[in-house]
């Protein structure tokens, strides 16, 4: 797959525009979203990413287009699983619905700059080691059982984390436990101090951080087409905002989320084992030859996916439904 540095460019200032759109349209006038809007917004934004699908199939064929795909709906799903950090988040900080448009917005913004770090780093990584497969897949799987262990378990796991980013934040930094509008940083006695609003960002900020730490690795098991990861990433999180007061309500609906995403991370986390063997290099692995192994195709990768997430949802739901029965 050939990307030039003009289509890099240009993608990167489509989505740069976006984002710049979202925030003048929706963002700058601090309020609190209504159904509607963030239901038409929502659909907005998934139709450009599975727009931009139908691209990639006409530009370099539908094999890539299928891997943009499986990473779409992966990065998407595990996106929703960070909705219910950021509601945990917001809660902890009691920040008020009008401004939360702003913390989650430019949290998705540090997000992807934080992506498309780990992106570049993994695709160096990638093309100078193939035994990095290795390490991935192995993180991927450690990932699985950790969120399967943290499981029903989330909100005191976040509010640890939450505050110990506090302590920190107010041991380097002077703060108040006041809002001023949706200001940052705001002025005490004469004295320029941070707002809770600050506080909320840097939490959500350190969220994105380990949430790329999963999230690279696996799409990479995906794809390893870093033009197709980067896109991926950047549509699954365009509309995030709007999808967190779209479905906020339904989060807690979602019980059995989590262990879906864990199945997901550990069937990606053994294709990736399985690639690295098949690929093999490491001279005490079968002597450094490739190990005939099965590989597993885009097109069972985006069926297993997909059908995780069904069972996943739909059990959750009639979980849910038989418990507030």
């Amino acid at each position: 797959m050939q990307v030039t540095a003009l289509e890099w460019v240009i993608t990167g200032v489509v989505i740069l525009g976006l984002f710049v759109f979202d925030f003048f349209a929706h963002v700058r006038t601090p309020h609190e979203p209504t159904f509607k809007e963030s239901g038409i917004w929502s659909a907005v934004y998934i139709s450009l990413a599975l727009l931009f699908g139908l691209f990639v199939a006409w530009k370099w064929g539908g094999t890539f287009a299928g891997e943009y795909y499986a990473g779409f709906v992966t990065e998407k799903a595990l996106s929703v699983d960070n909705l219910f950090i950021f509601l945990i988040i917001m809660t902890t900080f009691a920040v008020p619905r009008i401004y939360q448009q702003k913390v989650l917005l430019i949290g998705i913004v540090l997000a992807l700059v934080m992506r498309g770090v780990f992106i570049a780093v993994g695709a160096a990584a990638i093309s100078a080691f193939s035994w990095v497969f290795y390490l991935f897949g192995a993180f991927l799987i450690f990932t699985a059982v950790k969120l399967l262990r943290e499981s029903g378990h989330e909100v005191e796991h976040e509010e640890q984390r939450d505050s110990r980013i506090v302590a920190l934040a107010k041991r380097i930094l002077p703060t108040t436990d006041q809002y001023d509008g949706d200001k940052l940083v705001t002025r005490i006695d004469g004295k320029r101090v941070v707002t809770p609003l600050l506080l909320a960002l840097l939490a959500i900020g350190f969220a994105d951080l380990l949430f790329a730490l999963d999230s690279i690795p696996a799409i990479y098991g995906l794809t390893e087409q870093p033009y197709l990861v980067f896109t991926a990433n950047a549509f699954a999180l365009m509309g995030l905002r709007q999808l967190y007061f779209l479905i906020g309500g339904l989060l807690d609906r979602l019980v059995y989320l989590s262990y879906g995403l864990a199945a997901i991370l550990a069937f990606i986390g053994v294709k990736l084992v399985l690639h690295a063997l098949h690929e093999n290099t490491l001279p005490f692995v079968n002597g450094g030859e490739h190990v005939s192994v099965p590989e597993i195709s885009t097109v069972l990768s985006l069926s297993v996916i997909i059908g995780i997430l069904v069972v996943a949802t739909v059990a959750s739901l009639l979980k849910t439904r038989r418990t507030s029965a």
